[in-house]
């Protein structure tokens, strides 16, 4: 039914819970599009000092690449067809703007669900996502994990 399916990812195991949910869909051609949208640096830190913006922005790039590799190998061990990218800007229109430039069919995403207050202070990248995809989005709120149990990026730098 679904030949490609984006996963945004943001590091944490909440956003990871996802997957599991992905592969109940998967039908043998499905490609599976991992995608992190890198926070940069501060408006103010990189007009301060356009090198050291540079050289985070590059550590930041690297690091969410291989995040995603360690989670693409993981995949693809499992005999999953799977694709990479790291993008930037504002989270939720880089979500929407990756999954047109791909031709996503589905957006498969966890919440971290938030509500009240913080929801409202902090907004919902799911909501933004929800209300501006053209493509049907898959939501889950992954309320049996804790929002401190380690991500894979996490497990492996303490290895």
């Amino acid at each position: 039914m679904y030949k490609k399916i984006l996963i945004p990812l943001d590091g944490s195991h909440l956003a990871e819970a996802v997957i599991a949910h992905v592969k109940a869909l998967l039908e043998p051609d499905t490609e599976v599009a991992l995608l992190r949208v890198a926070l940069y640096p501060t408006y103010d830190y990189v007009f301060s000092s356009p090198a050291v913006a540079a050289t985070l922005t590059e550590e930041i790039e690297d690091e969410s690449e291989k995040y995603l590799r360690e989670i693409q190998a993981r995949l693809q061990a499992e005999g999953l067809k799977t694709s990479i990218a790291v993008t930037g800007g504002p989270v939720a229109d880089a979500i929407l703007d990756y999954a047109d430039a791909i031709g996503a069919d589905l957006i498969a995403m966890s919440t971290h669900g938030r509500s009240g207050v913080a929801r409202w202070l902090i907004g919902s990248v799911a909501d933004r996502v929800v209300r501006g995809s053209s493509a049907p989005v898959l939501l889950i709120r992954p309320t049996a994990l804790s929002e401190h149990e380690p991500s894979a990026a996490e497990t492996s730098h303490a290895a």
